[in-house]
């Protein structure tokens, strides 16, 4: 008997429900770097996890829509903006990406880890999201190179792509949009022993231009 697989929903529900915390609550330092100096808009933040990125968006003066699968999350994700004083400038919406996306346009469109064990196409769910940026606007996407160094034999399914190949699978139209960072970059992460490792992760940056 095979086992029955769960849904993202159902998978990060769990993750998410195993201690009143997952992640930092600290936005991703690739967004500090490469969104601060832009003028704040629309921006949407796909796969919000706990909101720790779309809070301190909202906190810069952006209004967001922040979309995860979990319910949980999301509820979570509220209760943080609400103590951060910027609950009204944030779109709380739980999607299930690759079947439903969030409406409009938007002057940023983020996309920090969006990697999961289960079945999602995540080359085409970026797709989408670049559609989702308006003229003049940015597209940024953040990602894992490869597996962190304390798990090179786990989940030989799962790939997780250098920037290059990202920016291929985005098929952004030529002549539309100026690529603005294809780059990878290291950070220090505490591994499961608690001692430090370098993490390989990736940055690509696009605007779209006006026409």
């Amino acid at each position: 008997m095979t086992e029955m697989q769960i849904s993202d929903e159902e998978f990060w529900d769990a993750r998410y429900g195993e201690s009143e915390r997952i992640w930092s609550g600290e936005p991703n330092a690739a967004l500090v770097r490469e969104v601060a100096g832009l003028t704040p808009g629309r921006a949407l933040d796909v796969g919000c996890g706990e909101g720790g990125d779309a809070i301190w968006l909202a906190r810069q003066g952006w209004q967001v829509t922040a979309v995860d699968v979990s319910g949980v999350a999301l509820e979570r994700a509220a209760g943080h903006a609400a103590t951060a004083g910027v609950a009204d400038r944030i779109d709380w919406q739980r999607h299930t990406l690759g079947e439903t996306f969030p409406e409009g346009s938007y002057d940023l469109v983020s996309s920090h880890f969006l990697h999961t064990y289960g079945p999602l196409p995540r080359a085409e769910v970026l797709r989408t999201a670049a559609g989702a940026v308006a003229p003049g606007g940015t597209l940024l996407v953040v990602g894992h190179s490869g597996m962190p160094p304390w798990e090179t034999d786990a989940h030989p399914d799962v790939h997780l792509p250098g920037p290059e190949e990202v920016l291929a699978d985005l098929r952004l139209a030529e002549g539309e949009w100026e690529v603005l960072v294809c780059a990878e970059h290291e950070r220090i992460q505490t591994a499961p022993d608690g001692q430090p490792a370098v993490r390989t992760d990736n940055t690509v940056k696009a605007r779209r231009l006006k026409g």
